[in-house]
């Protein structure tokens, strides 16, 4: 399948997503016959961009999966419930609280659970998205001036594009486990943290650490010994060069979203790994 641009962006926002390095991933694309696949959806940025008619989005994070079929299968009924949520500090905190209440998610159905996960999105700090241990979400307020929260034309353009997606809650490698011959597979997993003030990497309870990097790895390489095509992101860490030896690194440089403050804000290096050459 030849890649073609699209100018659709993601409906999320998400720390760590690549909507600002889509210029340096989207040429990296190769042509492929089979399925567009990310394990690792998180806001989907790249999906959004290339639209491929045939691909499989998956994600760990149930709320997060279950946003993305609601957008797919049940858009106007989500535009409609999210037309009743309101920018407030009083009623963020109510709405984030539900999660540690007994049978507080139980009792919504899947589109209110979806609309309640794009409000937090679009008024928490940043777009972050963190869990505790026990699975509760716990990112503060965010400051906004006027924040769109509806997206109404958004989440019919998003909606049009993912009719045709396979959308599944599974461990990353289920998925890796079912790619075949012709198939091109994105990887953005949560990255390696390059300190402990940077670990942002507590999307589910379960996390992600050395062990699934690893395990991660040594899918990639498989692949690269099938002629799999695959393009990944992850830090610019000493152990994800060990990781990746042999296969094709690229360096390049992304903005620090996380901090509150601008001048904590700097480029910073990302690697872009793919088959090697």
């Amino acid at each position: 399948m030849k890649v073609q641009k699209n100018s659709l962006t993601p409906f999320l926002k998400w720390a760590g997503g690549k909507r600002q390095l889509i210029h340096e991933i989207f040429p990296r694309i190769p042509e492929y016959e089979g399925r567009y696949i990310e394990p690792f959806m998180g806001a989907a940025a790249v999906f959004f961009r290339v639209c491929p008619p045939k691909c499989w989005l998956n994600d760990i994070n149930q709320e997060l999966v279950n946003c993305f079929c609601t957008v797919r299968d049940e858009v106007e009924q989500l535009i409609e419930r999210l037309s009743s949520y309101q920018y407030d500090k009083d009623f963020y905190y109510q709405i984030r609280s539900l999660d540690r209440q007994e049978g507080g998610l139980s009792n919504l159905d899947k589109i209110d659970r979806a609309a309640r996960f794009i409000y937090l999105n679009r008024s928490g700090f940043n777009g972050l998205y963190r869990v505790n241990s026990k699975g509760h979400f716990n990112v503060p307020f965010g400051r906004y001036k006027n924040p769109n929260i509806i997206m109404k034309e958004k989440l019919l353009a998003c909606h049009s594009h993912l009719k045709r997606a396979r959308i599944t809650q599974m461990h990353f490698r289920e998925v890796l486990l079912k790619v075949e011959k012709g198939d091109f597979v994105y990887l953005d997993p949560p990255y390696l943290p390059l300190s402990k003030s940077s670990n942002f990497t507590n999307y589910d309870k379960q996390g992600f650490g050395e062990n699934e990097q690893l395990e991660l790895a040594e899918f990639l390489h498989y692949f690269n010994r099938k002629n799999i095509s695959f393009l990944a992101s992850n830090a610019d860490h000493r152990n994800i060069y060990e990781l990746y030896e042999g296969l094709q690194i690229t360096k390049i440089y992304a903005k620090r979203s996380i901090n509150s403050k601008s001048d904590g804000r700097a480029q910073i290096g990302e690697l872009l790994i793919s088959n090697s050459l």
